[in-house]
Formats: structure tokens, sequence, C-alpha cells
């Protein structure tokens, strides 16, 4: 035994208390403005049908056409990765994958339109689509047919359309509400907001309507859509989408970046609105930083290069599709729009390529810092979080098994919760 060290301080104990009773308003505003990710399952994507388009049968409609485009253009693991680019190893386990989940779960978030996908319509014909729409969306939940998520994007909040989109929103819910309850993976989309009285506008809404159903406060929650360039700079220079936020209250759930018409706003020509355009870039960057820590996710937009018509065309669409969706998966944006069948192989041969390629050495490194047993690479709690939460996402979409990342690092479901927040260990997100 050593010396045992002599230890002595300066300060009186009402120093520090002082400074924690100073500061406690500030512990308070952090925990209510931060309380970090929700720890629930993040869908890696949304597919927008138009409400006079949707059935029945959507879901199951886009895995059998995304299905069909695989055997028509790369009908084996060998002719895919060569479209791709993807490595040999790599090649046969994405491409199984790939056919099995558009078996099983070809959707995982679906979005039926009645804004810009709609259009304007008479409000007989509107009323009874937003009806059918609640009508589908109970009976998918009640067979068990239903994507994870579900719901629809409104009008937006101007004047407008902002009645016609206050009242498909009520025919919705109240027809969700009569036809058994509101799902549990109810989403809401806002577009195209420019002013946080916007979201205030949208909270009220739905504060007014949990009311007259006699719902839970709070239980309806809602993504922004950022399509214009004032939801990301306001007249003042402060950043809007941080305000916008903060306006909802604890309801926004997602931001999500709207591709074409934020690029308009801006002036881009049409051969150049893309996702990887540097105002894109600015603006998901904002978004993320606005985000960051307040349990609000962020969402990528979508390419209107459609995977159709010729073999070669097809391919050339699905490289484009793959690269942007590899590329905004390296940026953290884990989610995008998908908006065509034919779209679904590359989103998925894009999410697991990206979960696989890496799922050996962060399990590797987050064993090794679970296990303190060291390494060479020295990782901190943060990066822990951040190993732990590729891993689950992995998971969540099917990239990754969990007995395969249990096998890896030694660590069960509840432990990678338990490293990616505070808030997950209560929870247990659908494994597929």
């Amino acid at each position: 035994m050593g010396q045992q060290e002599k230890v002595a301080t300066s300060l009186a104990g009402a120093v520090s208390e002082g400074i924690s009773a100073s500061l406690a308003p500030v512990d308070a505003e952090l925990a209510r403005r931060y309380p970090g990710d929700p720890g629930t399952r993040q869908p890696v994507h949304t597919v927008y049908v138009p409400g006079d388009v949707f059935a029945a049968d959507t879901i199951r409609s886009w895995g059998d056409q995304a299905l069909a485009a695989l055997d028509e253009h790369a009908p084996d693991a060998a002719s895919l990765a060569a479209v791709l680019g993807l490595s040999d190893e790599l090649a046969a386990p994405v491409y199984d994958r790939v056919r099995a989940k558009l078996e099983r779960e070809p959707v995982e978030d679906l979005r039926i339109d009645f804004e810009d996908g709609y259009g304007g319509r008479g409000d007989a014909e509107e009323d009874a689509h937003a009806a059918r729409a609640a009508r589908l969306i109970s009976e998918a939940y009640a067979r068990g047919t239903a994507a994870p998520y579900m719901g629809i994007r409104m009008k937006c909040m101007e004047a407008a359309v902002r009645d016609r989109g206050i009242r498909t929103l009520d025919i919705f819910l109240t027809g969700l509400v009569e036809s058994g309850g509101l799902p549990g993976g109810l989403v809401l989309t806002l577009p195209k907001v420019t002013y946080t009285e916007q979201v205030t506008a949208m909270v009220r809404l739905l504060e007014e309507f949990e009311k007259a159903r006699g719902l839970d406060a709070g239980r309806i929650g809602f993504e922004i859509q950022i399509e214009t360039s004032q939801s990301i700079l306001a007249a003042d220079g402060t950043a809007a989408v941080a305000r916008m936020i903060d306006a909802a209250d604890g309801r926004a759930t997602g931001l999500h970046y709207g591709t074409f018409d934020y690029s308009a706003c801006l002036g881009v020509s049409a051969a150049y609105q893309a996702g990887d355009h540097p105002a894109a870039d600015h603006a998901k960057a904002v978004m993320q930083v606005a985000a960051a820590g307040t349990g609000v996710r962020v969402s990528d937009g979508s390419t209107n290069v459609l995977p159709v018509g010729t073999t070669e065309k097809v391919h050339d669409a699905w490289r484009l599709h793959y690269g942007l969706t590899r590329r905004a998966l390296a940026r953290a944006y884990y989610q995008g729009w998908d908006m065509h069948p034919g779209h679904l192989p590359t989103r998925y041969a894009a999410v697991f390529a990206f979960y696989r390629e890496g799922f050996e050495q962060a399990a590797a490194r987050l064993s090794a810092y679970a296990g303190h047993t060291g390494g060479d690479v020295m990782d901190e709690p943060a990066t822990a979080k951040a190993l732990s939460g590729y891993l689950l996402r992995g998971i969540d979409c099917g990239a990754l098994d969990t007995a395969e990342v249990a096998r890896l690092t030694g660590l069960t479901r509840d432990d990678l919760n338990g490293f990616a927040s505070p808030r997950r260990g209560d929870l247990t997100a659908t494994a597929k």
C-alpha cells in the first residue's frame, strides 16, 4: 500500500451549494430542451403515396414491384453488386437481406399524401379520401399488415389551403379514433412551414383534438417539413428551425427536408436540384444542429430520378439513388424519402451495406469499451453511444441480426440500449 494522500480544500461547502442553486434553472432547461434520443426505432425511409392512390394492398404491391424490378434488372447477387459496386464479401448478404426485406416488410414508414402529391380536389372528394385513409390504416393495423409507421401529410398552414388541411386532419384522426383508436405508429407531417406561428397553430390544433376526444395531452406528435428558406434562416438572421422545435412544445418528432421545394425557393435550376447540392447540405446541417439532443430526428429528402425503362436506365437510376443514400448515411441522416417502388431495392441495399460493412469493427470497439479491455482505439462514452446506436439501427432495419451482434459484442439488446441512450433503458424497439 502506498502512502495515503492528504486531501485539503479551501472552499466552504456553501460555495458549491450556492453555485448549484444558481444553476438549477439551467439544469431544468437543459433537461427540458435536450432530453436525448427517444429510444424508439427510426425508419430508414418514408414512402409517399397520394391520397387517391393509396389502397389496402399498397404496401404489398410496392414490395412485389420492387421484387419484380430485381428479377428483371438484377436477378442475383453478382449482378446487383456489379451495378452498385458492392464487394464480393457484401454481395450475397446484402442481396439476400434485400429480397427478404421486400418480402417481409417492404415499407417501414408510409405517408398518405394530401399535399403536393395529391393536389387540389373538391371538398367532398378529399373528405372521402381522408376517411378512407383512416379506415384502411385501422384495418391494416388490425390485420397486422401495416407498416411500422403510417400517417398522412396534410396541406400546410398557409391561408389558401389552411381550412382544407385542418378539415382533412380532423376527418383522418376522427376516423382512426372511431375505428379503434390511434395506432402507436401514427405519424403526421406538416409541410411548407415558414413561420414559428404555424407550428404553434398545429400544436393548438392537436391540443383541441385531444380535448375533444378525451385523449392524453401530448398524445399526438408531428413532423415539421423544411421546404422554405424562411424555415432555415428567419428575417432577423436567427435559425428559425430551432425556434420551431421549441414552439412544438415537445410534439415535434422529426424534421424532413423537402429537396425540390427548398431548392426552387433558393432559385436553384431544376437540373441541379438534388440532395447533394451545396444548398441542400447547408439546410440539412442547420437542421441537424438544431435537432441535436432534442429527440427530434432529421430525414433527408428524395430523388426525382425514377428507376424505370430499359435496364441501362434502371441501373443508372439505381446507382444515383444508392450513392445519395450512402452519402446521407455517412452524414448521419438515417432516413430519407422514396417516391417509387423501384427505389426500394437500392434503399435497402445502401442501408444494409452501410451497417454490415462496419459491423465487425463497431462490435469489437464496443465490446472492448464495455469490457475495459482496451484495443487499438481509445473510446469515450460518447463514442460508445454512437457505436451502440449504430448497431441498434442495423438490427431494427434488418441489416443485422440480434444473435450475431450478441455473439461479437457479448452484449444483450438491453445492454445496447443502455449505452445508446438513458431513455432506451425502459424501451424495446422492435428487432427485425
